[in-house]
């Protein structure tokens, strides 16, 4: 049992640092606190109840995890559960959540089907107090695979007006309503770079 477990992890670890054409990627974004589904798309009808499906976790530092074998949830998180088709979900999102997330289906230690990679960015918002002033923050963290994320900040509920970063008002009361804006602004990819990847904006309101 132990040697044909060594040949599914060994095989879906080599599955990790080689990029195939048979891999469906996706880069969901989501902030702090929400919730996140990461399908498990691999073109396989019978999943067996998912018994045969592995979804395994790298983090920006390349550390890796198993979160879901033979069919039950091996990291210890209650955040974590696997839906009927092998989806996983992610409740309540924290900012360690950022990073690549890895389906595949095995049978008999191999890979059938196609192996599916979600690279999970994270959207944070956090205000620093000063005596007179605000300092909003907003960032966008994510496996790197290239930047692809901007950030730009919106004041109320109007959506053209698009506030700078350098923007200041002269007062800030409780029913201003700030937001942050992400947009992808590229679709190329860089998948020989390894470190964390990370992009914000602050905003400081007097």
């Amino acid at each position: 049992m132990d040697q044909i477990r060594w040949i599914i992890m060994s095989s879906f670890l080599m599955l990790l640092v080689q990029f195939t054409a048979a891999r469906t990627f996706s880069y969901p974004i989501v902030k702090v606190g929400d919730d996140v589904t990461l399908s498990c798309d691999n073109g396989m009808d019978d999943q067996d109840q998912c018994e045969g499906v592995i979804w395994f976790f790298v983090n920006p530092g390349n550390e890796g995890l198993t979160l879901f074998e033979h069919g039950q949830i091996q990291a210890k998180s209650d955040r974590l559960s696997v839906t009927e088709n092998c989806s996983l979900v992610i409740k309540n999102i924290k900012h360690d959540d950022v990073g690549r997330y890895d389906c595949g289906h095995f049978r008999s230690g191999k890979l059938h089907g196609e192996d599916t990679v979600a690279a999970l960015y994270v959207v944070n918002m956090s205000e620093q107090k000063d005596d007179d002033s605000v300092t909003l923050v907003c960032s966008v963290s994510g496996y790197a695979f290239g930047c692809f994320h901007t950030v730009s900040w919106r004041y109320g509920d109007d959506a053209t007006a698009t506030i700078s970063p350098t923007a200041n008002e002269s007062a800030l009361t409780t029913a201003n309503k700030w937001t942050a804006e992400e947009t992808n602004n590229t679709t190329s990819e860089n998948n020989n770079r390894t470190k964390p990847e990370e992009t914000g904006m602050k905003m400081k309101v007097q």
